[in-house]
């Protein structure tokens, strides 16, 4: 079930997983992921992981960076990267947000990416019925 948001384009893949592309040039801000959380809350229920795919280049405001992926109920987050330099950028974010412990993944899709994250998160989400 595929959905825009004013920032993006929210594709529901199943009861616990979201995949989710950015606009391009687009700057995210704290306005637009409480957006999103609020999107999250009506359209999925319990635990839940995001596919983050990576088509497009934008940026987070500092206060984004440092709250996104703070949801009470996520679980995992796989990134669908398509350029080297997306390695850095999540480097940079995990690196500032490493108190957090964020469970994040990368995944190059040049390699099959999107399957291996998309295989990734349901394994993720699978650990929480065991």
């Amino acid at each position: 079930m595929k959905h825009q948001l004013s920032f993006a384009t929210v594709n529901v893949l199943s009861d616990g997983i979201a995949e989710i592309i950015i606009t391009e040039g687009i700057e995210v801000s704290m306005e637009m992921l409480d957006e999103f959380d609020a999107f999250i809350s009506q359209h999925l229920s319990d635990h839940f992981a995001l596919l983050i795919n990576k088509l497009h280049s934008y940026k987070f405001t500092f206060e984004a960076k440092m709250s996104m992926a703070s949801h009470e109920k996520l679980i995992a987050i796989a990134v669908i990267i398509y350029k080297a330099a997306d390695h850095k950028i999540i480097d940079d974010v995990m690196s500032l947000r490493a108190i957090d412990d964020l469970n994040l993944k990368a995944f190059s899709a040049l390699e099959l990416g999107w399957q291996q994250g998309y295989d990734w998160l349901q394994g993720e989400l699978n650990l929480l019925v065991i």
